[in-house]
């Protein structure tokens, strides 16, 4: 294992711990991959994070479906959905899988999030799509999320929770951490009455003003060492 390798497995799992340390997932029902070389690395499948070595993180290559994976346990159960997606999205780094509160009670009522706030620019449209509904693990959930993400960065998974990805592995949690606020934005103009919707127009002007905005380097201290979690407050950081 080359000492690049160690360190995304080791930000791999730093990440998961992180994302459930601050409540964007529970216990082992997320997921993560990570784009090395021709191969893609992701957390086994049903391991506490906590309990999650270096050693752990499943290595699958790129170039086959078959599910053959190299390492000690089998890797997540939904490697297939990770693994398409970094397929089709060579642009892609990384994906982040959550089962986050907000968004999961949107993804219930399969709900599109539509521009209910300039931020919904960030994941490349004027909406967060939400999927149509299949089994975790199957091939026919896969196929709905990149249907789903067709020209977007993120979308919401029917009855189940939400994706994102992003061209590094921060970058991707930073955007899972914006569609969570988002759809807590949203459910809670819902309670409301009913929300005031952006026009495309508005939002492709947002776009435009935000083409440079965004996480485009870690912070020193995640750059030192194995890669490490970012700190809460830059994950949290929204345009002025």
């Amino acid at each position: 294992m080359t000492r690049r390798e160690r360190q995304l497995r080791q930000a791999i799992i730093d990440q998961c711990r992180w994302m459930n340390t601050v409540g964007l997932n529970q216990g082992t029902s997320g997921n993560i991959s990570v784009r090395h070389g021709d191969e893609m690395l992701i957390t086994p499948s049903g391991i506490p994070y906590d309990s999650m070595s270096v050693e752990m993180i499943a290595a699958m290559p790129l170039d086959r479906t078959d599910g053959t994976y190299r390492g000690p346990l089998k890797p997540s159960s939904e490697w297939r959905m990770h693994l398409d997606i970094l397929r089709s999205r060579p642009e892609a780094g990384a994906v982040v899988h959550t089962h986050s509160t907000f968004a999961t009670a949107l993804a219930i009522t399969r709900r599109n999030i539509p521009a209910c706030h300039y931020m919904v620019a960030i994941f490349g449209g004027e909406d967060v799509r939400c999927s149509e509904y299949a089994r975790f693990g199957t091939q026919e959930l896969s196929n709905a999320a990149l249907a789903a993400l067709a020209d977007r960065n993120a979308c919401l998974l029917a009855n189940h929770g939400m994706i994102t990805l992003g061209p590094t592995l921060e970058k991707a949690m930073w955007l899972a951490v914006e569609l969570e606020t988002l759809a807590k934005q949203y459910y809670l103009a819902l309670q409301i009455g009913d929300p005031v919707i952006l026009t495309r127009e508005q939002i492709e002007e947002t776009r435009a003003a935000m083409a440079d905005y965004g996480h485009k380097a870690p912070p020193a201290e995640v750059r030192k060492g194995s890669g490490g979690s970012p700190k809460r407050k830059a994950s949290r950081t929204r345009a002025a």
